[in-house]
């Protein structure tokens, strides 16, 4: 494959796993206020943030594999899984190193929810937040295409569709609380 065409599959993997954590976030947030319609019965949303968050890490990986054997910017195998080491742009390829390190915790974890428990599950869970946070800054600080049209629009849709679910969660919650 020609440096060309692995610098693409890099940016588009990237943009790819962007939108399925955004994806697995905004539905995982539904999820936690049991956000049901007649079209979307509970189990179907809760299959589909599963199957998500499990098709992010192929492509997480295609995105890290193919920056890796680009070779047109010095990054190692291991820049991608510890953090702030890497020669090229260390703080923000640092922020996806980071990323990557709580994806695999919430990931494993989630498959070993039956061992763990709820409430060891569920705690680790919450950095999938941060996962999120962190994933967004990567892609802004070494995105080669972040002053794009295209990538600016997707990054603020993201961040749109995000910040929409916890706003409407929050909202939610807030209608239950007596008053």
């Amino acid at each position: 494959m020609s440096g060309k065409a692995l610098w693409y599959l890099t940016r588009g993997s990237g943009a790819v796993s962007l939108v399925l954590l955004t994806v697995a976030l905004v539905l995982g947030i539904l999820m936690s206020a049991r956000w049901v319609r007649d079209r979307w019965p509970r189990f179907v949303v809760e299959g589909l943030h599963r199957n998500v968050a499990l098709l992010a890490p192929v492509f997480v990986g295609i995105h890290i594999a193919s920056a890796v054997v680009d070779g047109y910017v010095p990054i190692r195998w291991v820049d991608a899984v510890v953090p702030f080491g890497a020669a090229y742009s260390p703080f923000w390829l640092g922020l996806g190193a980071l990323a990557l390190d709580v994806f695999a915790a919430v990931a494993i974890t989630s498959l070993l929810r039956a061992r763990l428990g709820y409430r060891a599950w569920r705690t680790v869970h919450w950095l999938a937040y941060a996962c999120w946070v962190l994933a967004i800054a990567h892609g802004v600080g070494t995105g080669s295409d972040r002053s794009q049209p295209w990538m600016l629009s997707l990054e603020l849709a993201a961040v749109g569709s995000v910040l929409g679910a916890l706003a409407w969660r929050i909202g939610w919650a807030a209608k239950l609380r007596p008053t």
